[in-house]
């Protein structure tokens, strides 16, 4: 039970992050989202079978039972930004960002948790796995290997100069996305803890 509940709240969180992207879109002048039927919370609007199910559903039944995954990419065509030369980072931001401000504000209940006495106490464990999951999105999303929001960002951030190191990281993704995964994930998890504990005060 605790892992289907878990699995709820990821659907919940990389939801409102697509949408976020959407959003953020739209406001800098591309509609896409929008025609495409994805500025919407209805998570099967945006479920993709294997990130957002068979994937959490799996390592929510090995150790350390970290529940995670992802949704269908919000599609975006950069062309239609109205700022061409930061429109693309903003929109890449928008979803961590909103993963962000979701771990803030649960975060916040749970640290100032005896002004808000009314609450059951059951609501501040489900605040505790939605905030640890929301970080868990937002700090994997930042990682600066496409397609993650984070290469985006970087790719953005990127002088001309240096546009062979974006064609690099384009054409070796997988094999750097493995690295991360298997030997470079161990030096990021702290990090999320750090960001748990400072937001949430456990």
């Amino acid at each position: 039970m605790d892992s289907l509940f878990s699995i709820v709240l990821l659907v919940m969180s990389v939801v409102i992050h697509e949408v976020s992207h959407g959003y953020a879109a739209e406001g800098l002048g591309d509609p896409t989202a929008r025609y495409a039927g994805r500025l919407t919370l209805n998570p099967l609007k945006h479920l993709d079978l294997f990130g957002s199910v068979i994937v959490p559903f799996i390592l929510s039944l090995i150790p350390p039972y970290i529940v995670f995954g992802w949704a269908k990419p919000v599609p975006v065509n950069p062309y239609n930004l109205k700022n061409q030369r930061w429109g693309e980072v903003l929109v890449a931001a928008a979803g961590p960002a909103a993963n962000l401000g979701l771990a803030l504000i649960f975060g916040l209940i749970i640290r100032f948790g005896a002004s808000f006495s009314f609450l059951p106490h059951s609501f501040f464990g489900i605040a505790a796995s939605l905030v640890l999951i929301n970080i868990l999105l937002a700090v994997f999303n930042l990682v600066p290997i496409p397609p993650l929001d984070g290469s985006k960002i970087f790719f953005g951030l990127l002088p001309d100069s240096l546009s062979p190191v974006k064609d690099w990281l384009s054409q070796n993704y997988l094999i750097l996305f493995l690295i991360f995964a298997f030997f470079l994930w161990q030096f990021i998890d702290p990090v999320v803890g750090l960001l748990f504990r400072l937001i949430t005060g456990l």
